[in-house]
């Protein structure tokens, strides 16, 4: 194998100005990723305290109500049961 001198690098002005343009356009991206995603929790928790304030629900009514069911009441009656026979 043979051996060479190890090449030498060179940092220019150029080289350093691109770095920290692309560093600071990384941050600004991440920056206002981070603010949607804390507007968007604040905006889903105020939505929840809204629901949960103003309505005091089940979990279970608020999902219901959420996907639009209307759980129909139960008869409790035997002839709810069997029909028009009675025992």
């Amino acid at each position: 194998m043979l051996r060479r001198k190890p090449t030498r690098l060179e940092l220019k002005l150029d080289d350093i100005e691109e770095f920290e343009s692309i560093r600071k356009d990384l941050e600004s991206r991440k920056k206002q990723r981070e603010d949607a995603e804390v507007t968007a929790a604040g905006e889903e928790a105020a939505a929840a305290a809204i629901a949960l304030g103003t309505e005091h629900k089940s979990r279970e009514q608020l999902i219901n109500d959420r996907i639009g069911y209307k759980p129909q009441p139960k008869a409790g009656s035997r002839a709810a049961h069997f029909g028009t026979f009675e025992f």
